[in-house]
């Protein structure tokens, strides 16, 4: 079976920025275990996989928009919500599938995400918050970030606040006591100041199978109702502070989070797969 594979830079201002994904729209479902393995083979981050066809008994929230069947995969596991690679799927399918459409819907283990375009090169994405609750500071994570932590949470990941941005940005943790823990990942995160961003984060994964995430969508929908309780206000920038480095536009809605951010196409091709 061939099909389009194509690799996105999504949260990126410019090629090599922000979070490489693999795109890949299939005609129907393969078993898991060859999606696995194609995400395994593209080893980026994640891998979104696209169908047309809804599953049996989901209808679409609106017919006028376009809505697909997105799954998301890293080399490891499959997980419940990526804001990349779905920022990159969107942007696949506004400029090869659907270049009138306004808005695109798409059916995931998180539920229904909506995407749209307010300009060019430029995505919107409609998705849930995540409140994270206070925890006690686990010394072994303290240590194994080398830093001086303040406070912990936990939400879907562990989050750990530090004194500074600077302190983000020069972070250099045990990669490999990080990735031994049970949680999916660690996110490190401190206010911007001195900065030309409201807040910056880093996140090292566990059970997702990756070291460090360049910019990590669903990361910001547990930073935004943190920051936006600390900061006093509901729109904010961010920046993850990895290598490649991506800009993240928040609006903190309630049990709503809506992420902007650019997309730079890097490849396209095609892939063949079993059938």
């Amino acid at each position: 079976m061939k099909v389009p594979l194509v690799q996105i830079d999504a949260f990126a201002d410019a090629l090599f920025e922000g979070n490489p994904a693999a795109v890949m729209a299939l005609p129907e479902w393969l078993p898991d275990a060859v999606l696995q393995q194609a995400a395994t083979e593209n080893n980026l981050s994640e891998t979104a996989f696209l169908v047309k066809d809804l599953p049996a008994g989901i209808q679409a929230p609106n017919s006028a928009h376009p809505a697909y069947h997105l799954r998301w995969f890293t080399p490891a596991v499959e997980v419940d919500l990526c804001g990349h690679a779905t920022m990159a799927a969107a942007s696949y399918l506004f400029d090869d599938v659907h270049p009138q459409a306004e808005k695109l819907h798409f059916h995931t283990r998180s539920g229904w995400l909506a995407v749209t375009r307010p300009a060019e090169g430029q995505y919107t994405m409609d998705f849930p918050s995540e409140v994270p609750a206070p925890v006690a500071i686990d010394p072994d994570i303290a240590r194994a970030l080398g830093v001086p932590v303040t406070e912990a949470l936990k939400a879907t990941d562990h989050i750990y606040m530090v004194e500074d941005a600077q302190t983000v940005i020069d972070l250099t943790p045990d990669l490999a006591f990080l990735a031994s823990l049970p949680v999916r990942g660690t996110i490190v995160t401190a206010p911007g100041t001195g900065t030309d961003y409201d807040f910056v984060s880093r996140w090292f994964g566990a059970e997702a199978g990756v070291s460090e995430d360049p910019v990590t969508g669903s990361a910001h929908c547990q930073l935004a109702p943190l920051w936006a309780e600390r900061l006093g206000k509901q729109e904010m920038l961010a920046r993850q502070a990895s290598a490649r480095g991506g800009t993240v536009h928040i609006e903190f809605a309630g049990e709503r989070t809506i992420l902007t951010g650019r997309c730079v196409r890097f490849m396209e091709g095609t892939a063949i797969l079993p059938c």
